[in-house]
């Protein structure tokens, strides 16, 4: 009967704890609801409101061209720039353009009031993006910029080895590009050389081309005087031995017999024509013929006996020698055929 007594109590105590313990939470549930509503929410509110909400809300994707820069940064509030520099970070201007940036507003929020809290916290958490758009700057070689970049992120944080190697990586871009220019330049020029040169060499080979046709034509010409003066001398010497001929053949008929014997006397000499190829070869040289004069005066079977040289002027002789008019040798005062040989002389002076 008294243990039946006891678990009656116990079910009855525990039954009174259940309802306490809801009420507990009911209350702690209560406390924090009006906690968020009355002393976080308003706090945060606060924030948003002074900061544009905190710099690491995640910035737009894309962004958007940059609006005017205000008219005068100076005479802005701390709140208005620091819904200038949110503004600036949503829109992912954390550098650029000059002007219109976050981190010259947020700059200017330390300049007005030095360790302010959320300007502090909002470059140190952007320094990273902004480091890694100004090697975007370098990488793209706009050189001015990315030095611009680099001069902002080191007013926001001087001692930061970030800066180092972005000043490491500029100046080695710089000095790539002084030397890719450079060879460019110097491929230019060599380029250039190579054009003179050729051009200079294109106007020697026609300088050399005229004057050596110059030349040629002055010995050819002076050849061609030559021929003439040679041809010039052989009718001369021609002529003369037709005198001597002339004055042999008179002394022969004073003496002949009263019949009309005598030999074939020359009536016209045609002198020969100075082969071009030994006019060329500035040659010299005599051919003897020997050939029939027929009881018509005329010469036929011409024949070379003798040259030197040999075969170069043979044609010449015998073409001369065949055109060449005889008064025909008589006998008992008749016209009879005759043999001669004659030498024929080929001299350019």
């Amino acid at each position: 009967m008294g243990t039946r007594n006891t678990h009656h109590a116990r079910r009855h105590a525990h039954g009174a704890i259940r309802p306490a313990a809801i009420a507990i939470i009911a209350v702690v549930a209560v406390l924090a609801a009006a906690s968020w509503f009355l002393i976080i929410k308003p706090h945060q509110d606060l924030v948003d409101s002074e900061a544009g909400s905190h710099p690491s809300t995640p910035v737009k994707a894309g962004a958007e061209k940059a609006p005017p820069p205000p008219v005068n940064v100076a005479a802005m509030s701390m709140n208005q720039l620091l819904a200038e520099a949110r503004k600036a970070v949503n829109e992912q201007r954390l550098l650029a353009p000059a002007g219109n940036n976050a981190f010259e507003f947020y700059l200017e929020v330390l300049e007005k009031q030095p360790g302010n809290q959320v300007a502090t916290d909002a470059l140190r958490e952007t320094f990273p993006v902004g480091a890694s758009v100004a090697e975007q700057a370098i990488n793209q070689r706009d050189f001015n910029e990315a030095q611009r970049q680099i001069d902002l992120l080191a007013k926001a944080d001087p001692a930061n080895y970030t800066l180092t190697i972005l000043r490491s990586k500029l100046d080695a871009q710089r000095k790539l590009q002084d030397r890719e220019q450079q060879l460019a330049s110097d491929k230019e020029r060599q380029a250039q050389q190579q054009v003179a040169a050729q051009k200079a060499a294109a106007d020697k080979a026609d300088a050399d081309r005229v004057a050596a046709e110059a030349q040629q034509k002055a010995q050819a010409d002076q050849r061609a005087a030559q021929a003439r003066a040679a041809q010039q001398q052989q009718a001369t010497e021609a002529a003369r031995q037709q005198a001597a001929t002339n004055t042999a053949s008179t002394g022969n008929a004073s003496t002949a017999n009263a019949a009309g014997t005598h030999p074939a006397v020359l009536l016209r000499n045609v002198p020969p024509r100075y082969p071009t190829t030994a006019v060329r070869a500035n040659q010299e040289g005599w051919v003897e013929v020997t050939f029939t004069i027929t009881p018509e005066g005329t010469v036929d079977d011409v024949k070379v006996v003798d040259a030197e040289p040999r075969h170069v002027f043979d044609r010449a002789a015998t073409e001369a020698v065949s055109r060449w008019k005889f008064q025909p040798a008589t006998q008992d005062g008749n016209p009879v055929p005759s043999q001669d040989k004659r030498r024929i002389v080929f001299k350019l002076n």
